[in-house]
């Protein structure tokens, strides 16, 4: 029975001092994860109901920030209840389904990347082409693809992880990212060859192609007026930016499992969290203050909120 147990459960090792900072640790999360939801469902919003951002680069904007949301609500409610529990643990299947999860929302943050790379490449470089290239079937088929193909390509390599012996129980993280490989007792040349392709196919290849765009767009804008550049430049610096930050947190994802033996704890739970904290987080906050249609209508619906609450303190 002990036997049947250990191989359906496994344990949580990467906190540190959870007994002590229990609910420290959960009120913090929970400030974080309800800040994650707002902030991402606050610019969602705004596109949704405003006709001016019904446009190509605004909905992969909204799909960027609901796959932000998903993310989270893949790592958050699982971490939240840990911290409430006296034993950090997981079954099996469900931390194969987090791992899943987990690494096809990653490569569809990088195909949406691509395709609002593609999107302002076609704004900018073939702006009289553009309504008849970027039409809502075109956008609608990239969007399908971005999640379609990165869950359908981690669908293999999760199915044969469910198959490996394990041999240990105990998982170094707090939740299953890869570090979910340690646990096993081989790891196999075609696992590796394997993987390595699905890396290439739903990260290295989008960000050459990115590159390649913003490299195009830069080519077409030195040469170009003072307000193409102001266009290129207030609608491509978000996307880049974000592009950096997620390309660092996903390397940073890979070293903190090879090299998790040279670091103390406490290291490698402050260097995990911010996998999950800074990016879905940071989304929201560059696209509203960076985006100017965003930023107006946030400006605006914050100052309709400030007006209709002294408006009800005037009129009780």
């Amino acid at each position: 029975m002990d036997g049947v147990l250990n191989v359906t459960y496994l344990t949580f090792d990467g906190y540190v001092d959870v007994d002590k900072y229990r609910y420290v640790y959960f009120f913090v999360m929970l400030i974080l994860f309800s800040l994650i939801i707002c902030t991402n469902c606050t610019i969602v919003y705004l596109i949704w109901v405003h006709q001016n951002l019904h446009e190509p680069m605004y909905f992969f904007i909204a799909a960027l920030l609901l796959n932000s949301i998903l993310f989270s609500t893949a790592v958050y409610p699982k971490l939240l209840i840990d911290l409430l529990s006296e034993k950090q643990i997981i079954s099996y299947p469900a931390c194969l389904f987090q791992f899943h999860m987990f690494y096809s929302l990653g490569g569809s943050e990088f195909l949406l990347l691509a395709a609002m790379a593609y999107d302002r490449y076609v704004s900018i470089c073939k702006p009289l082409k553009y309504s008849t290239i970027m039409t809502k079937t075109t956008v609608c088929i990239f969007l399908i693809l971005a999640w379609i193909v990165p869950a359908c390509q981690l669908a293999i390599p999760t199915g044969f992880i469910a198959y490996d012996k394990l041999c240990t129980f105990i998982l170094k993280g707090i939740f299953c990212n890869n570090t979910v490989y340690k646990l096993q007792c081989v790891i196999s040349r075609v696992r590796v060859i394997r993987d390595m392709i699905i890396l290439l196919n739903v990260a290295l290849i989008p960000v050459l192609f990115i590159l390649f765009t913003y490299t195009r767009i830069l080519m077409i804008c030195y040469g170009s007026s003072k307000e193409v550049k102001r266009k290129a430049a207030q609608t491509c610096l978000p996307h880049l930016i974000i592009l950096i930050n997620f390309s660092c947190l996903c390397t940073y994802d890979v070293i903190v499992v090879g090299l998790e033996s040279d670091f103390p704890k406490i290291v490698q739970l402050i260097m995990t969290l911010q996998i999950i904290l800074y990016h879905p987080l940071f989304n929201p906050i560059l696209y509203g203050l960076k985006m100017k249609e965003i930023s107006k209508h946030l400006k605006m619906l914050f100052c309709r909120g400030r007006m209709n609450k002294c408006f009800n303190t005037v009129n009780p």
